[in-house]
């Protein structure tokens, strides 16, 4: 398979800077994946097409504060850094700019010091580790000095943070948001669980993956990326209760998806579980764990473009982001929800 044929043609004024007033508030396109259908809604209707005994399953990832501006300290140059992944103790995998400024060794300081970042390894692609030295609770200090990590295609500034997590934000580790759970509200989750829908949590930490693009051009020799993950017992006892009875699995967000993908393909059920996965949905790939997804719109050509190809078919999906571009709906992380049923 060709990437151009997960291409499609999008409007720059499409891309949502902003994220609305109340979040359920955005739309919501409703796709048959059978019929290829599409229904024009909004995201408080999704109550609608929850049936009881169906089971949600969010990402409960929280985003860190990972974006740091600081100086050298031997030349004062401005530098930026993303923590993408604890790796030890107080050692960090990040994403630099200007990488070429930082070399084994270099300190860069935060905070006037509050904050310092020793390089103690270098790699391709802007990718440094750091030790991370400080006096305190770090969590603490990045909510202080960090901020969050918004996509490159989002320009204005984030007025309120907490815009950019979840309301069941929870584990924190993730560099970007599951964006599929911004839209909902503590208000549409309690209306959720009265009409005997059941919710349930798994974590994926959103990774490194996430800025970067497909390169190659046949998309079978793309490498995805690793991203933690976790599922806990008393999630994968209800998970496969819902898949014994025949009951629904929604999944709310790609992470989510990759979670129990992840799984099922590598144990044949949901079990309490931990690891890295570096799953690569795309069309053929034959679904074992979910049977609906809630998603956003994604970046052309994307691997995420790919896993929803593969669960509702590429023309499907192709047509239902043509229609979404006429009906100018709003795009990516701050923008329009779909529910592929």
């Amino acid at each position: 398979m060709n990437i151009e044929d997960f291409n499609y043609e999008l409007p720059e004024e499409l891309i949502a800077q902003t994220p609305l007033k109340k979040r359920d508030d955005s739309r919501l396109l409703v796709l048959d994946k059978e019929t290829g259908e599409v229904e024009h809604k909004h995201f408080y209707d999704i109550i609608d097409y929850l049936e009881e005994g169906d089971t949600l399953v969010l990402n409960d990832t929280k985003v860190l504060p990972a974006r740091l501006i600081g100086v050298k300290e031997d030349t004062g140059a401005v530098i930026e850094i993303l923590l993408l992944k604890n790796l030890e103790k107080d050692n960090w995998e990040c994403l630099v700019k200007p990488a070429r400024r930082v070399k084994t060794g270099t300190i860069v300081s935060f905070g006037e010091g509050k904050l310092k970042a020793k390089c103690i390894s270098e790699f391709d692609e802007g990718i440094r580790h750091f030790e991370l030295i400080y006096d305190g609770i770090l969590m603490e200090i990045l909510d202080e000095l960090g901020t969050m990590p918004l996509p490159p295609y989002i320009h204005e500034k984030l007025k309120d943070q907490s815009r950019y997590q979840t309301v069941y934000a929870k584990e924190v580790g993730s560099a970007a948001a599951p964006t599929a759970g911004l839209h909902f509200t503590e208000e549409l989750l309690d209306r959720i669980k009265s009409k005997g829908i059941n919710i349930c949590y798994v974590t994926l930490h959103v990774g490194l993956g996430t800025f970067r693009p497909v390169s190659v051009t046949n998309i079978k020799d793309h490498e995805m990326h690793s991203e933690f993950y976790m599922m806990k017992k008393d999630v994968a006892d209800a998970l496969n209760k819902a898949k014994s009875e025949g009951k629904r699995i929604i999944a709310v967000g790609t992470t989510t998806t990759r979670v129990l993908e992840t799984i099922m393909t590598e144990r044949g059920e949901f079990s309490e579980c931990s690891g890295w996965t570096k799953i690569f949905i795309y069309p053929g790939y034959e679904f074992k764990g979910i049977d609906c997804l809630i998603t956003n719109f994604h970046l052309p050509k994307s691997t995420l473009v790919m896993l929803v190809s593969a669960l509702a078919g590429r023309e499907n999906i192709l047509n239902a982001y043509r229609i979404a571009v006429k009906e100018k709906y709003r795009f990516f992380s701050f923008g329009d929800a779909m529910f592929i049923k």
